[in-house]
């Protein structure tokens, strides 16, 4: 496993980039964004060391690059102006199956407690830790995509959301559902209908609050 490795790192900023500007935090102060993207990147890191899962996959990447955000533009319906543009040069570290699949991660709770559990049981173990772990708990590194908060919840309304994510999330659902051995789950693991629902009302006062009720 890959684990934190550096050659993955343009890879997971720009990727969270892109998540963090299509879905916005409803909230507009400065701690109401950096909650959001904080839920981001930990989804964004979780499909990233799913998908480049030894050193030398990271190292690959890092040489041949990650595809670039053209087919998430389109579905999100947030082309560029100028895709030329100096200033949208990070749109080419974007991992279009990291994308779709840090979406499943933010939009079903269960799916994203299995992907965590992947990733922490292939990381090795003399590998040096972000933080530490206390047994029983969710990793700390996880623990805002794993057991969001209140205000995390309120933060991410819009990123967490699974109609506002499915065409995003349906683009490569169904290889992270094979990786994971989740296929004969049904759609939206029924233990994160409670968390679903919540967000539900979580993203309508969103919506009051940006006027687009």
């Amino acid at each position: 496993m890959a684990g934190p490795s550096v050659e993955l790192s343009p890879v997971i900023a720009a990727s969270t980039h892109w998540l963090s500007r299509a879905y916005p935090s409803g909230s507009g102060d400065t701690i109401g964004h950096t909650l959001s993207e904080l839920q981001a990147r930990q989804a964004v890191t979780v499909a990233a060391w799913l998908r480049y899962p030894t050193d030398v996959d990271a190292a690959l990447v890092a040489i041949a690059g990650p595809g670039g955000s053209a087919v998430l533009d389109w579905r999100a319906g947030s082309e560029p102006d100028d895709e030329e543009a100096e200033d949208e040069g990070w749109r080419t570290w974007v991992d279009e199956v990291i994308v779709s699949w840090a979406a499943c991660l933010l939009a079903d709770p269960a799916l994203a407690r299995r992907g965590v559990d992947a990733v922490i049981a292939a990381v090795p173990l003399d590998r040096p830790l972000p933080y530490p772990r206390k047994a029983g708990d969710a990793p700390a590194e996880f623990r805002r995509l794993l057991e969001p908060d209140a205000r995390d919840v309120s933060a991410a309304a819009l990123l967490r959301h699974p109609d506002l994510l499915e065409p995003i999330a349906s683009i490569h659902r169904d290889t992270l559902l094979y990786l994971l051995d989740a296929e004969a789950e049904p759609a939206g693991l029924a233990s994160g209908s409670a968390g679903i629902a919540h967000r539900e009302a979580d993203v309508a006062d969103t919506e009051n609050g940006l006027g687009f009720a």
